[in-house]
Protein backbone atom coordinates (compact mmCIF):
# COMPACT_ATOMS: atom_id res chain seq x y z
CA UNK A 1 0.00 0.00 0.00
CA UNK A 2 1.27 3.74 0.24
CA UNK A 3 3.73 4.31 2.07
CA UNK A 4 2.69 7.77 3.93
CA UNK A 5 -0.11 5.84 5.82
CA UNK A 6 1.49 3.91 8.84
CA UNK A 7 3.29 7.44 9.45
CA UNK A 8 -0.48 8.94 9.24
CA UNK A 9 -1.53 6.82 11.67
CA UNK A 10 0.68 6.56 13.66
CA UNK A 11 0.83 10.55 14.04
CA UNK A 12 -2.86 10.71 14.63
CA UNK A 13 -2.89 8.04 17.29
CA UNK A 14 -0.40 9.84 19.49
CA UNK A 15 -2.59 13.37 18.80
CA UNK A 16 0.25 14.53 16.63
CA UNK A 17 -2.61 16.57 14.18
CA UNK A 18 -0.37 19.77 13.50
CA UNK A 19 2.03 21.15 11.19
CA UNK A 20 4.67 19.88 13.03
CA UNK A 21 4.35 16.62 13.42
CA UNK A 22 3.95 16.20 9.46
CA UNK A 23 7.36 18.34 9.46
CA UNK A 24 9.21 15.89 12.28
CA UNK A 25 7.79 12.94 10.30
CA UNK A 26 8.98 13.94 7.09
CA UNK A 27 12.37 14.99 9.00
CA UNK A 28 12.95 11.85 10.47
CA UNK A 29 12.16 9.95 7.43
CA UNK A 30 14.98 11.25 5.22
CA UNK A 31 17.53 11.01 7.71
CA UNK A 32 16.81 7.23 7.87
CA UNK A 33 17.16 7.12 4.36
CA UNK A 34 20.20 9.36 4.39
CA UNK A 35 22.19 8.43 7.22
CA UNK A 36 20.48 5.96 10.28
CA UNK A 37 19.61 3.07 7.73
CA UNK A 38 21.83 0.25 9.85
CA UNK A 39 19.78 1.39 12.78
CA UNK A 40 16.80 0.20 10.58
CA UNK A 41 18.41 -2.98 9.51
CA UNK A 42 18.59 -4.29 13.14
CA UNK A 43 14.83 -4.23 13.90
CA UNK A 44 13.99 -7.82 13.50
CA UNK A 45 11.48 -8.34 10.69
CA UNK A 46 8.48 -9.84 13.05
CA UNK A 47 8.45 -6.87 15.15
CA UNK A 48 7.58 -5.02 11.80
CA UNK A 49 4.67 -6.97 10.85
CA UNK A 50 3.17 -6.42 14.12
CA UNK A 51 3.50 -2.28 13.30
CA UNK A 52 1.80 -2.78 10.35
CA UNK A 53 -1.12 -5.22 11.38
CA UNK A 54 -1.68 -2.30 14.14
CA UNK A 55 -1.56 -0.04 11.04
CA UNK A 56 -3.91 -2.29 9.01
CA UNK A 57 -6.52 -2.46 12.17
CA UNK A 58 -6.32 1.45 13.16
CA UNK A 59 -6.93 2.27 9.24
CA UNK A 60 -9.83 0.41 8.47
CA UNK A 61 -12.85 1.62 8.95
CA UNK A 62 -15.14 -0.95 10.96
CA UNK A 63 -18.03 1.49 10.83
CA UNK A 64 -18.53 1.17 7.55
CA UNK A 65 -19.49 -2.67 8.29
CA UNK A 66 -22.40 -1.41 10.35
CA UNK A 67 -24.02 0.15 7.70
CA UNK A 68 -23.78 -2.30 4.86
CA UNK A 69 -27.40 -3.17 4.85
CA UNK A 70 -28.31 0.68 4.52
CA UNK A 71 -26.26 1.01 1.49
CA UNK A 72 -27.37 -0.23 -1.87
CA UNK A 73 -26.07 -3.58 -3.44
CA UNK A 74 -23.43 -1.98 -5.89
CA UNK A 75 -21.73 0.03 -2.84
CA UNK A 76 -21.51 -2.89 -0.76
CA UNK A 77 -19.78 -5.04 -4.03
CA UNK A 78 -17.54 -2.02 -4.34
CA UNK A 79 -16.37 -2.00 -1.33
CA UNK A 80 -15.81 -5.71 -0.66
CA UNK A 81 -13.81 -6.00 -3.82
CA UNK A 82 -11.64 -2.84 -2.88
CA UNK A 83 -10.83 -4.49 0.31
CA UNK A 84 -10.36 -7.73 -1.47
CA UNK A 85 -8.06 -6.37 -3.71
CA UNK A 86 -6.27 -4.27 -1.10
CA UNK A 87 -5.61 -7.73 0.74
CA UNK A 88 -3.77 -9.34 -2.22
CA UNK A 89 -2.16 -6.97 -4.29
CA UNK A 90 -1.75 -3.25 -3.24
CA UNK A 91 -3.58 -0.21 -2.37
CA UNK A 92 -2.92 1.80 -5.06
CA UNK A 93 -4.26 -0.95 -7.57
CA UNK A 94 -7.57 -1.17 -5.17
CA UNK A 95 -7.72 2.43 -5.36
CA UNK A 96 -8.01 2.50 -9.16
CA UNK A 97 -9.70 -0.82 -8.98
CA UNK A 98 -12.66 0.90 -7.06
CA UNK A 99 -12.62 4.08 -9.58
CA UNK A 100 -13.11 1.69 -12.23
CA UNK A 101 -16.13 -0.40 -10.49
CA UNK A 102 -17.79 3.14 -9.15
CA UNK A 103 -17.57 4.46 -12.86
CA UNK A 104 -19.08 1.35 -14.09
CA UNK A 105 -22.09 1.58 -11.31
CA UNK A 106 -22.54 5.24 -12.58
CA UNK A 107 -22.84 4.36 -16.10
CA UNK A 108 -25.21 1.82 -15.39
CA UNK A 109 -27.31 3.50 -13.06
CA UNK A 110 -27.82 6.82 -15.16
CA UNK A 111 -28.90 4.31 -18.79
CA UNK A 112 -31.31 2.96 -16.13
CA UNK A 113 -32.73 6.26 -15.31
CA UNK A 114 -33.70 7.45 -19.25
CA UNK A 115 -37.34 7.13 -20.02
CA UNK A 116 -39.43 8.79 -22.60
CA UNK A 117 -43.18 10.13 -22.05
CA UNK A 118 -45.04 9.64 -25.30
CA UNK A 119 -48.13 11.77 -26.25
CA UNK A 120 -50.49 11.96 -29.39
CA UNK A 121 -50.68 15.42 -30.45
CA UNK A 122 -54.30 16.97 -31.75
CA UNK A 123 -52.65 17.40 -35.47
CA UNK A 124 -51.98 13.24 -35.61
CA UNK A 125 -48.31 13.79 -34.70
CA UNK A 126 -46.40 12.55 -31.69
CA UNK A 127 -44.55 13.65 -29.24
CA UNK A 128 -41.11 12.02 -27.56
CA UNK A 129 -40.62 13.71 -24.31
CA UNK A 130 -37.18 12.09 -23.37
CA UNK A 131 -35.55 12.95 -19.47
CA UNK A 132 -31.90 11.40 -18.96
CA UNK A 133 -28.94 11.46 -19.68
CA UNK A 134 -27.74 10.53 -23.46
CA UNK A 135 -24.34 8.93 -23.51
CA UNK A 136 -22.54 5.50 -24.31
CA UNK A 137 -24.32 3.68 -22.13
CA UNK A 138 -27.77 5.07 -22.27
CA UNK A 139 -27.62 5.21 -26.10
CA UNK A 140 -29.53 1.61 -27.18
CA UNK A 141 -32.22 2.11 -24.28
CA UNK A 142 -32.38 5.55 -25.72
CA UNK A 143 -32.96 4.17 -29.03
CA UNK A 144 -35.32 1.44 -28.22
CA UNK A 145 -37.84 4.22 -26.91
CA UNK A 146 -39.07 5.04 -30.51
CA UNK A 147 -41.11 2.83 -32.60
CA UNK A 148 -40.13 4.59 -36.48
CA UNK A 149 -42.16 1.57 -38.22
CA UNK A 150 -45.86 2.28 -36.45
CA UNK A 151 -45.04 6.37 -35.97
CA UNK A 152 -47.23 8.88 -37.49
CA UNK A 153 -45.62 10.99 -40.44
CA UNK A 154 -44.60 13.81 -38.05
CA UNK A 155 -42.46 12.89 -35.11
CA UNK A 156 -40.97 15.63 -32.72
CA UNK A 157 -38.39 14.63 -30.35
CA UNK A 158 -38.67 17.32 -27.10
CA UNK A 159 -35.09 17.92 -25.83
CA UNK A 160 -35.63 19.90 -22.52
CA UNK A 161 -34.52 17.28 -20.25
CA UNK A 162 -32.43 15.09 -22.15
CA UNK A 163 -28.76 15.70 -21.68
CA UNK A 164 -25.35 14.87 -24.35
CA UNK A 165 -22.78 14.13 -22.81
CA UNK A 166 -20.60 12.77 -25.66
CA UNK A 167 -20.32 11.94 -28.82
CA UNK A 168 -22.20 8.41 -28.80
CA UNK A 169 -25.14 10.58 -28.15
CA UNK A 170 -24.88 12.78 -30.95
CA UNK A 171 -24.79 9.02 -33.05
CA UNK A 172 -27.58 7.81 -31.49
CA UNK A 173 -29.37 10.34 -32.49
CA UNK A 174 -27.87 10.43 -35.72
CA UNK A 175 -29.44 6.81 -36.09
CA UNK A 176 -32.53 7.70 -35.46
CA UNK A 177 -33.16 10.24 -37.59
CA UNK A 178 -31.95 7.66 -40.23
CA UNK A 179 -34.21 5.32 -39.07
CA UNK A 180 -37.33 8.02 -39.31
CA UNK A 181 -35.79 8.61 -42.53
CA UNK A 182 -35.71 5.23 -43.81
CA UNK A 183 -39.18 4.59 -43.15
CA UNK A 184 -40.24 8.10 -45.22
CA UNK A 185 -41.07 10.12 -42.09
CA UNK A 186 -40.08 13.21 -40.66
CA UNK A 187 -38.14 13.45 -37.11
CA UNK A 188 -38.16 17.24 -35.27
CA UNK A 189 -35.77 17.83 -32.44
CA UNK A 190 -36.91 20.91 -30.58
CA UNK A 191 -35.85 22.71 -27.44
CA UNK A 192 -31.45 21.36 -27.94
CA UNK A 193 -29.48 23.33 -25.19
CA UNK A 194 -26.59 25.24 -26.84
CA UNK A 195 -24.00 22.47 -25.83
CA UNK A 196 -25.93 19.81 -27.33
CA UNK A 197 -26.33 22.28 -30.25
CA UNK A 198 -22.39 22.56 -30.62
CA UNK A 199 -21.93 18.59 -30.07
CA UNK A 200 -23.88 18.32 -33.74
CA UNK A 201 -22.38 20.92 -35.22
CA UNK A 202 -19.11 19.68 -35.01
CA UNK A 203 -20.15 15.95 -35.62
CA UNK A 204 -21.68 17.92 -38.94
CA UNK A 205 -25.44 16.33 -37.59
CA UNK A 206 -26.82 19.85 -37.25
CA UNK A 207 -29.17 19.32 -39.90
Amino acid sequence: GCAMIGQTVINLSSNGRGRLSGVVAGVMILLFVLFLSPLIEKIPLAALVGVMFVVAQQTFAWASLRVLHKVPVSDVLAIIAVTVVTVFTDLATAVLFGIVIAAINFAWQHARELYADIHDEADGSKLYRVHGTLFFASSTPFLNQFDPANDPAQVTLDCQHLSFVDYSAVAALKTLRERYEKAGKHLRVVHLSERCKQLLKRAGADH
